[in-house]
């Protein structure tokens, strides 16, 4: 994807990570970790997403890296984690992002009981959310309490785009991508499915928020995925009882239809249902109504142990490397295939991974085709032409090629709104975390037949990039 008016502009001194403060660790995932970071020219505290090289290219996830941070650059909405910088050195990927203090969703949760009315207010937010998305021409595809994160207000923001595909009308996306126990009905029939799959993993949330559990389960994969199927979720008598307007809001986001699912079938039958019709959307996305839960200020929301595993475990912690790195070894001449493999994969990073910086770009929208984009001749010795001919060649024969939008889904912002949907100032006290960590691996959609009831939490990845073309 490239901008209208060209690449983002790069100042002279690019960004890197000399620029800021490294403060605590406060999340871990599956490539790297996540720290609150301090920009040393403005104060501002941001959440960094550090990600090893090695392990990405490892785990055959440079496609995946890629089109999440080609993503993010495009999107800007007070209810997502908004992309401010991206770069890379040697040895790391590094992704910044809003930060967000008040825990995830699932740190809450799972810790107490919420009223409806704060329920009813966080999937107000999450539906604007996933309409502006949609109509960016992107389906989020792991929209889950794990990755809804809560800033210091109690405002919920949606993140983590790491398996979320572009899209176009009439070209529906086929693969198993997500987190088993939030797949619609359609995802497991293999039918195609569009961003209606989002509005009913929304439901799936919504559920789990009202009942600390989640309506569909099963001790393999098979039996998870036949009664997601059914479509036939237990509603529980509870003290106090879950109103009939609430009920009928999940029970029509969990709608197996999806010609009658809400949301699915237009935003105003989402906002029109009575359980959210008394709420004024235009003020909500303004952020002018204020949240009914607040995260508390003087607790921490997010697990110490990590900034102490960096310390203690690690070989050389993050402020380390970044002073000793050295430069990646010259590919052999006798090198192996898979050496050959993963020398192309890393050249693929240090291509397409692209420095990007929120002060010096006006989001304008885009006109190019990835496959269009120039990679400076790359081809000999390994390299490649261009984007297109780079991410064919790190895939099989029989995947995917990359996604983009069609240009009706062009994208057309103003400068990002640094007073109300700004990064902290950490001159005023901010201190916390991006989220909770991601415990579980990610795993290939069809690798096994028989998982257990723990891989319901994990997230599955079709390393390839869908067929929307």
């Amino acid at each position: 994807m490239g901008n209208s008016q060209g690449k983002p502009v790069s100042s002279t001194d690019e960004v890197n990570l000399n620029q800021f403060r490294l403060l605590r660790v406060v999340g871990k995932g599956a490539f790297g970790k996540v720290r609150i970071v301090e920009k040393k020219d403005t104060g501002l505290t941001f959440a960094l997403k550090y990600i090893r090289k090695e392990e990405v290219v490892r785990s055959e996830s440079v496609r995946n890296i890629i089109r999440e941070r080609r993503m993010l650059e495009h999107l800007n909405h007070p209810f997502l984690c908004n992309l401010r910088y991206s770069f890379q050195d040697i040895e790391y990927i590094y992704i910044v992002v809003d930060l967000m203090n008040g825990g995830d969703l699932r740190f809450h949760i799972s810790r107490k009981c919420f009223t409806e009315e704060a329920v009813r207010f966080w999937m107000a937010e999450l539906g604007c959310a996933l309409r502006y998305i949609h109509s960016q021409g992107i389906i989020h595809r792991d929209v889950k309490p794990d990755n809804v994160l809560l800033d210091s207000e109690g405002h919920v923001h949606l993140a983590d785009f790491n398996v979320a595909s572009d899209f176009r009308p009439g070209k529906p996306l086929t693969s198993k991508s997500g987190t088993l126990a939030y797949l619609a009905p359609e995802v497991y029939e293999g039918g195609g499915y569009y961003c209606e799959v989002d509005w009913w993993s929304l439901g799936v949330t919504f559920y789990e928020c009202i009942y600390n559990k989640r309506p569909f389960e099963g001790r393999s994969q098979d039996v998870l995925s036949e009664n997601i199927k059914k479509a036939q979720p237990k509603y529980y008598v509870t003290n106090p009882a879950v109103s009939v307007p609430c009920l009928r809001a999940m029970s029509a986001l969990l709608e197996k239809d999806r010609s009658k699912r809400i949301g699915a079938t237009g935003f105003d039958t989402f906002t029109s249902h009575m359980f959210f019709a008394e709420i004024d959307f235009v003020a909500l996305e303004r952020k002018e109504v204020p949240p009914v839960f607040r995260p508390s200020s003087d607790k921490t929301n997010f697990d110490a142990t990590y900034d102490l595993e960096e310390l203690l475990l690690e070989e050389a912690p993050l402020e380390a490397r970044a002073r000793r790195q050295k430069p990646r070894a010259e590919l052999r001449e006798d090198a192996t295939a898979k050496e050959i493999r993963e020398d192309e994969l890393h050249r693929l990073i240090e291509t397409m991974f692209e420095p990007f910086d929120y002060t010096t770009v006006t989001y304008q929208g885009y006109v190019q085709e990835l496959q269009e984009q120039d990679l400076s001749g790359f081809r000999a010795n390994g390299v490649f032409s261009n984007a297109a001919e780079a991410i064919a060649a790190s895939t099989n024969p029989e995947d995917c090629l990359p996604c983009t939008t069609s240009s009706a889904h062009a994208r057309h912002y103003s400068q990002p709104d640094t007073s109300r949907n700004s990064p902290t100032s950490r001159t005023e006290g901010s201190a916390g975390h991006l989220t909770q960590p991601d415990n579980t691996s990610h795993i290939e959609a069809h690798d096994s037949q028989d998982h257990t009831a723990n891989a319901q939490d994990a997230p599955v990845v079709c390393n390839c990039l869908e067929r929307v073309h």
